[in-house]
């Protein structure tokens, strides 16, 4: 089967390719620890090659928040919006998520076909099961009928040739019968 068809595979490779983003961006923010660099969200998504929006996603936001406390223990984490205060940060995270929503719709489009691809050959393949049994279904009553109709004829040729026996026999007798009753009215 091929694989774009396949939902169960599809769904699969996205859940792969999110963990290993995910994985990315746990790796990019132990190295740029490790490194001393300022631990931005930015500065996680672009050593991760992830959008920003990802840096931000449960799992992932708690880790970069705890790694901007070691490097400044007294700072408190600002919340989201405040971090990303410039309009250009905006902006590009804005047409991140914007073509993160266009995969995925572009995802779900592809899944959606592949589903009702799926569910066509499954349909065709009920049906021809089911035209299947029915054709053998009805070669068996054909077979049944067929020889029901030999075995008609066969008797229909018996009764034909049992008649025609008593009918000689009738005639026989009859003939019989007629030259008794001669002989009785000429011996009288």
């Amino acid at each position: 089967m091929n694989p774009r068809g396949n939902p169960h595979t599809l769904a699969q490779a996205r859940r792969r390719a999110s963990l290993d983003k995910r994985q990315r961006a746990l790796t990019a923010l132990t190295t740029l620890e490790q490194q001393g660099k300022k631990i931005t969200h930015t500065a996680v998504a672009r050593t991760a090659s992830v959008s920003t929006w990802l840096t931000y996603t449960q799992g992932i936001r708690e880790h970069i928040e705890a790694a901007q406390q070691r490097q400044h223990p007294t700072a408190r984490p600002e919340p989201p919006a405040r971090t990303r205060s410039t309009t250009g940060t905006l902006r590009t995270e804005l047409e991140l998520a914007r073509q993160e929503i266009r995969t995925l719709r572009e995802d779900r489009d592809r899944m959606r076909q592949a589903i009702q691809h799926q569910l066509g050959q499954q349909l065709d393949a009920l049906d021809t099961s089911h035209l299947s049994e029915r054709v053998d279904e009805l070669t068996q009553n054909n077979q049944r009928l067929e020889d029901s109709l030999q075995q008609a004829t066969d008797d229909n040729h018996r009764l034909h040739a049992r008649v025609e026996t008593l009918e000689t026999d009738l005639a026989a007798a009859r003939t019989s019968l007629r030259r008794m009753i001669r002989e009785e009215n000429t011996n009288r």
